[in-house]
């Protein structure tokens, strides 16, 4: 059976080969991220971007926070320590979302950025040292790149988890 490539998830649709192994990875999953919150929370009003059922954060949480988590990791990845903007945003997080086409964008732009700094980044040495946060934690360039996929993949996980139960009580 032949696929359609355009079904297919970006790393089996043999893309991006010229990129070294680990940041074709998390190109891939970024380009996974923003395809998957798309299909699965596109269609959501403000209302229940904001929704957070049983306790759980909302969709718009998770959507801020891949954009923001993407750039703090990055940043700590291109050696850098975070910026008074990047800590405001860290803060605003939780804040009720307005508009889903607004904050699918704001991804969008995010995940844009996110790919060229990660491109940047393909002649680094990726034992390169590094390290993360206030307490100044000791990491490498590729853990971080990794991190930076797999974080991101966790709240898309989560996001669609959470529309799928806001999806299923406007059913109800």
């Amino acid at each position: 059976m032949t696929l359609n490539t355009s079904t297919r998830e970006p790393w089996l649709r043999g893309t991006l080969k010229q990129v070294p192994a680990v940041h074709r990875a998390v190109l891939h999953a970024l380009e996974l991220a923003e395809e998957d919150i798309t299909r699965w929370c596109g269609d959501f009003t403000a209302e229940e971007l904001n929704e957070g059922p049983a306790g759980v954060a909302s969709v718009g949480f998770h959507l801020r926070h891949i954009a923001g988590s993407v750039d703090r990791l990055l940043t700590y990845a291109e050696g850098r320590a975070l910026d008074e903007k990047q800590v405001a945003e860290l803060k605003s997080e939780m804040a009720a979302c307005t508009s889903t086409e607004e904050e699918l964008a704001k991804l969008g732009v995010a995940l844009e950025k996110a790919a060229r700094r990660v491109r940047a980044l393909e002649r680094e040495d990726l034992e390169g040292e590094r390290v993360v946060g206030r307490k100044l934690l000791p990491t490498g360039l590729g853990g971080l790149l990794v991190h930076v996929a797999e974080h991101t993949q966790r709240h898309v996980g989560q996001a669609i988890t959470t529309a799928k139960v806001v999806r299923a009580t406007r059913k109800a």
